[in-house]
């Protein structure tokens, strides 16, 4: 059966993008080095009347703007980039569920954590979160950009306050759902001040080492539904990477 006519049809759908821009002023985390961005270096500048090209090279870190994690990120000899093909298009497109947290932040501040819950709640008012769904998590934290102390939002310790996945609430997506992957517009998967008590990133931990992505740094999730959009997830194809920054699409009607 031809998928033209299914095309057409998206053509007229709403079109989304959950991605950040990216220049070389663009805000990466504090523990990579200083000099790991270079974007648009023209290494090719040729201008003659049968022939005028340009050529650019670019250097960023695999976890840069909106970018997708494989379990390699945390842990050595676990798989990267290499291990999720293309397929049955299941790293792909997915059915989008996007739960909305930002009325928690406002009445609790940023040392939030979505729980079990919330999802549970969620799932009340829009129905049961499917299979093989991608779950994005709602702060409007993507506001922030592209102002880097904001989006760690630092205290007078240096220390981060940002909302963000519970143990309870990935455990019970991922084992009770079966959802195909979770994303977040903040820098680091854990809520700030559940990785300050664990001293550890133990959510992204456990998305990691179960096999799961996860996309962060996204925006513009408050301007799709919480249901009903398909979202599409895409990043070079560049084997044996840990991260990639991502092309990541949300279509509706």
């Amino acid at each position: 059966m031809s998928l033209w006519n299914m095309l057409n049809e998206l053509k007229g759908a709403t079109w989304v993008d959950l991605t950040h821009p990216l220049t070389n002023e663009s805000p990466y985390w504090a523990g990579i080095p200083e000099g790991s961005v270079e974007l648009c270096r023209t290494v090719f500048d040729y201008d003659e009347e049968m022939l005028s090209c340009r050529i650019h090279t670019y250097k960023f870190p695999g976890q840069f703007g909106t970018h997708v994690d494989f379990p390699s990120h945390f842990t050595p000899g676990a798989v990267g980039s290499e291990a999720y093909e293309v397929g049955d298009g299941s790293w792909t497109a997915m059915p989008l569920c996007v739960v909305d947290l930002t009325g928690k932040v406002a009445a609790e501040g940023p040392d939030t954590a979505v729980t079990v819950a919330d999802i549970e709640a969620w799932e009340t008012e829009h129905g049961r979160i499917p299979e093989g769904s991608f779950v994005a998590l709602r702060t409007d934290w993507y506001t922030r950009w592209p102002d880097n102390d904001a989006l760690n939002n630092f205290d007078a310790e240096g220390g981060e306050h940002c909302p963000g996945w519970s143990m309870d609430a990935l455990k019970f997506l991922y084992e009770e759902r079966g959802i195909q992957m979770n994303g977040h517009e903040t820098f680091d998967t854990d809520a700030s001040f559940l990785a300050a008590e664990a001293d550890d990133l133990a959510c992204e931990r456990y998305v990691l080492d179960n096999g799961h992505l996860q996309v962060e740094v996204m925006a513009n999730l408050d301007k799709v539904p919480a249901t009903g959009a398909v979202v599409f997830v895409t990043w070079p194809h560049i084997e044996g990477a840990t991260g990639l920054p991502a092309r990541v699409i949300a279509v509706f009607k």
